[in-house]
């Protein structure tokens, strides 16, 4: 790793902080080589910082450390992007990022469906919401109704319609979230324990 600290006079490259195992985004900071050389050493991420003219590894007064992972350069050899596990908060401020967000882990559109899911229960309007309607009926019919959708997804694999065959699974996905719900689970601890499994 051939990195160009010459490029900006101040001898110094961004470097920006990402959750390992979110992929969240939560800091930028600046490296000289020996902020670098240090982070390598100690796997603490450690900056060049631009107001204190010294190096500064983050989380050295609050404790809120972060744990390198992995560090990759950009097609240009002058920003870094480095992986990290963090301890607390990363921000100044006390926030997770410095973008204020919450540093959660996100699985796209399913993630976005669990909310509408959550958001659907919670305004329980069962004559204008599907949703609100099976959660009404109570944990049972939740549970059938993932039977009967897992058992057409059997039935749509044996045949070579494979746009029949993805609407079902689609079904089948869609309310089985439903039933996470119902049970006062999210994906995220579907996840955790297949990550579990795997270690």
């Amino acid at each position: 790793m051939t990195i160009d600290f010459n490029k900006n006079k101040d001898g110094l490259v961004p470097a920006i902080i990402q959750d390992a195992k979110t992929k969240n985004v939560l800091m930028l900071g600046y490296m000289n080589s020996e902020a670098l050389k240090k982070t390598k050493e100690t796997g603490m991420v450690t900056f060049f910082s631009r107001t204190k003219k010294r190096l500064w590894t983050k989380g050295e007064e609050s404790g809120n450390v972060l744990k390198l992972v992995d560090i990759k350069l950009d097609c240009d050899n002058d920003a870094l992007l480095i992986a990290v596990n963090p301890k607390g908060p990363t921000c100044h401020k006390g926030t997770d990022t410095c973008w204020n967000e919450d540093n959660v882990q996100s699985y796209g559109f399913l993630s976005h469906l669990e909310q509408i899911i959550s958001s659907r229960v919670e305004n329980a309007d069962s004559n204008k919401s599907y949703v609100a309607s099976l959660f009404e009926k109570g944990i049972n019919k939740i549970a059938q109704k993932v039977g009967e959708e897992a058992v057409e997804v059997v039935i749509e694999a044996k045949d070579n319609n494979d746009d029949l065959f993805l609407n079902e699974s689609a079904d089948l996905l869609f309310h089985y979230l439903m039933l996470l719900k119902a049970k006062g689970f999210q994906l995220q601890d579907v996840v955790d324990v297949l990550e579990d499994r795997h270690k």
